[in-house]
């Protein structure tokens, strides 16, 4: 089995392809692969497995023989990709029109992955890790070290080479640096709650500071809408007035200047 988890390794297949093409979840391609022998997989997907490996049999000296050169690798990920299909599921909840076909693979892989995070029984914290991931991917576009700490983590966890820079180079390369140090510091015990509380409370009071100008900047706009719906005469902003309404809150607004 090692020589498996190692092949697959060669082949760049990853956890969530497999589980998509043996048509189960991809907590249990772990534990297939814990496993001390093949002949402990459910008959069924021990030979799919053998027919995407291009193997006659199952036994460790078959698999110590495998040679992934260029023309296996591409004969096997023919076979993969004929077997998969972008999942319907994706099709029926998202608009997939100007989506090629590995921006629909992505996105079919990702739902994948979340369904399987969020029906997984034995991780009651699924559900609260992908909310974050979600409210992660609204700031995006505000905040670019969020892309950063993505392209970090795909290199620590060898999916990209380190080298790669798919951002703003110089400020991704400094900041995977700064990250990298304040992991060591945490992973390696340098860090305590004791040591650390004056600088967490700082934080705290920044987020507390930002949502009291939030709710400061929304007092102030409803208050302006307010006034221009008095004004205009009308109760409410609706389709056939809105143009007219935004229009004078900018006005009202101008007046402030």
């Amino acid at each position: 089995m090692k020589r498996l988890n190692e092949l697959l390794q060669e082949l760049g297949i990853s956890k969530v392809k497999l589980a998509k093409y043996l048509g189960v979840s991809r907590q249990m391609v772990y534990n297939y692969l814990v496993l001390d022998s093949l002949d402990k997989w459910p008959k069924e997907k021990k030979v799919l497995l053998l027919q995407l490996l291009d193997l006659k049999d199952g036994n460790p000296e078959t698999l110590k023989n495998v040679k992934v050169d260029t023309q296996y690798l591409m004969e096997v990920e023919k076979r993969l990709s004929s077997s998969i299909r972008v999942s319907s599921e994706v099709g029926n909840v998202l608009d997939l029109n100007g989506l090629n076909k590995e921006e629909k693979t992505l996105l079919s892989d990702i739902m994948y992955l979340i369904k399987d995070k969020l029906t997984d029984e034995d991780d009651e914290s699924g559900y609260s890790a992908i909310k974050y991931l979600y409210y992660m991917l609204q700031s995006i576009d505000n905040i670019p070290e969020i892309k950063y700490i993505l392209g970090y983590m795909a290199k620590s966890n060898g999916f990209i080479t380190p080298d790669e820079y798919a951002f703003d180079e110089d400020k991704q390369f400094i900041f995977e640096g700064i990250l990298y140090s304040a992991l060591t510091l945490y992973n390696n015990g340098g860090a305590s709650k004791s040591k650390l509380a004056e600088s967490h409370k700082r934080f705290i009071q920044e987020i507390e500071n930002k949502n009291e100008e939030k709710l400061s900047r929304t007092q102030q706009l409803n208050t302006v809408k307010v006034q221009a719906l008095r004004e205009l005469g009308y109760n409410d902003i609706n389709a056939s007035n809105a143009a007219e309404v935004f229009e004078k809150i900018a006005e009202i607004q101008s007046r402030k200047v």
